[in-house]
């Protein structure tokens, strides 16, 4: 038996639950299509059973992922003949070793050439990926709770075949199309099972605004993104099984849309960042803040984990550059002598922290995280800074939607609180 006490992903959005629970759903083994199963905790896993065994989609994050292998064992016993991992985060290719039968052979593991230079950067920025992880998860870097941390080395049985554009594979039977695709990262698959009309996007779809902004991660490429949309959709899958999120099964037309739609969600924002470029070459800022992002009611275009603006951020990083387009900015002074500039011309603290109060009654919170940061940025020692700029944080966390946000503005708050400014 394994643990099945495993914490599963709280949904942080009681406003608005139903939108949550699509993002965070769990469950399975869900028949998919004859033979074939979707499982999700944490993220998702598909399973082809064919006539040389499984071929599996992925395969979780390693805690969660025995607790997915023992409830799709209820269903088949056949042995794992091929994985293929669609990228290489934590919960996609860590996991396989608790989906392999007993006395098994290893399996044959087919992921993109990408792939491993992603696991060599893990290895030079392992500190550096489990301290932002935790704050992106857990909302704070300094998370000791087992069940949460994240720890970053390569995964326990890494792929052993690799594609560069595509690959198609024959497994006991049934076909298999590997596309590789730029997006939420650079080593991304997306399969179609052209039997059964199933695609399994990865994280390419995860009912919710595309993972292309994450202010904390690398590159993302939403131009890329829309066109391997585009290309799931002329293959016309009948089931899809996400990368997170429950599956959409035997639904042709709502897969339709939700590809399509994403995929000029994407374009939109792209589309307005560059042409801002352009104009100019402005601030980073004024970009931002000039991007409007399509309006979307459809539950796959919500922003819950990621959302628009930061993908402008990831668009103006990738054409743009780092130079914010501030002067200052681009050979700084340390924060701690502009905060403590500010706070002298101000008057000091209090004051600072007075008119950080007023603008969260004004309800203009950004304004008010700037005064907070040159508040405690330049009097981390002074409890009544402390406590003042981690209220304002908190504030701002409750008010957002993007998981992202919410847990880096919460982080913001614990270490303020700490007397650290740095996040």
């Amino acid at each position: 038996m394994v643990d099945t006490s495993v914490r599963e992903y709280v949904n942080p959005y009681p406003h608005d639950a139903e939108q949550g629970e699509r993002f965070f759903w769990s469950g399975g083994p869900v028949e998919v299509a004859p033979n074939t199963w979707y499982v999700a905790l944490r993220s998702g896993v598909t399973a082809f059973e064919t006539a040389e065994g499984l071929v599996l989609v992925d395969s979780g994050h390693s805690q969660p992922a025995p607790v997915m292998a023992e409830k799709l064992r209820v269903h088949t016993t056949a042995p794992v003949h091929t994985a293929v991992y669609t990228h290489g985060h934590l919960d996609h290719a860590y996991g396989l070793p608790a989906f392999l039968a007993e006395g098994q052979q290893r399996p044959r593991v087919v992921a993109h050439r990408a792939m491993q230079a992603r696991f060599d950067r893990y290895e030079a920025t392992g500190g550096y990926n489990t301290a932002i992880n935790n704050r992106q998860f857990v909302g704070d870097i300094d998370a000791n709770d087992r069940s949460a941390a994240l720890t970053y080395t390569r995964p326990p049985i890494a792929p052993d075949t690799f594609y560069d554009e595509g690959l198609t594979l024959e497994v006991g039977g049934l076909t298999f199309e590997l596309h590789h695709a730029r997006g939420e990262t650079d080593d991304h698959t997306w399969v179609f099972n052209r039997d059964h009309g199933v695609l399994c996007p990865g994280d390419l779809v995860i009912w919710a605004v595309p993972n292309a902004g994450n202010p904390q991660k690398v590159q993302r490429y939403p131009w890329e993104w829309s066109a391997a949309l585009r290309a799931m959709a002329a293959k016309q899958p009948r089931t899809m099984c996400p990368g997170h999120g429950a599956p959409i099964i035997d639904d042709p037309g709502t897969i339709q849309r939700l590809l399509l739609e994403t995929a000029d969600y994407l374009d939109a924002i792209v589309e307005q960042t560059v042409a801002a470029l352009n104009d100019g070459a402005p601030p980073h800022v004024d970009i931002v803040h000039r991007v409007a992002p399509p309006a979307s009611d459809s539950p796959w275009l919500q922003p819950i984990y990621d959302e628009a603006e930061f993908i402008v951020r990831n668009v103006i990083r990738y054409f743009g550059g780092w130079y914010s387009g501030r002067p200052g900015e681009l050979k700084p002074a340390p924060r701690s002598a502009v905060a403590e500039a500010v706070l002298e011309l101000a008057g000091g603290a209090g004051p600072v922290l007075a008119r950080a109060e007023s603008a969260v009654a004004a309800g203009d919170l950004r304004l008010a995280c700037h005064l907070a940061d040159w508040a405690v940025e330049a009097d981390p020692g002074n409890p009544r800074v402390r406590e003042g700029a981690a209220q304002v944080y908190e504030t701002r966390a409750e008010a957002e939607t993007s998981l992202m946000a919410i847990n880096i503005y919460r982080a913001a708050a614990k270490y303020a609180r700490a007397g650290r400014p740095f996040c």
